[in-house]
């Protein structure tokens, strides 16, 4: 069997994301959720369907951030 060799990622400059949602606190998060609910639901009406569903799907991933935060104390 070959000697697979794999590259390090760390070894040519690649550095991992770093956490983003921790300069954010969980009431901005909240409040970023419910806003892009409240946006999402206003293009809607407006009849802006398709930009709708992608602001409004940005909601539960910024909620889930805030809850996960609020219960990882």
């Amino acid at each position: 069997m070959e000697n697979l060799q794999f590259i390090d990622p760390l070894l040519h400059g690649i550095k991992p994301i770093e956490n983003t949602t921790s300069n954010l606190s969980v009431k901005q998060l909240a409040c970023a959720g419910f806003g892009s609910l409240l946006i999402g639901a206003v293009l809607k009406k407006t009849g802006h369907t398709k930009a709708a569903a992608i602001v409004g799907s940005l909601a539960l991933p910024l909620l889930s951030a805030a809850v996960y935060k609020k219960v990882a104390k």
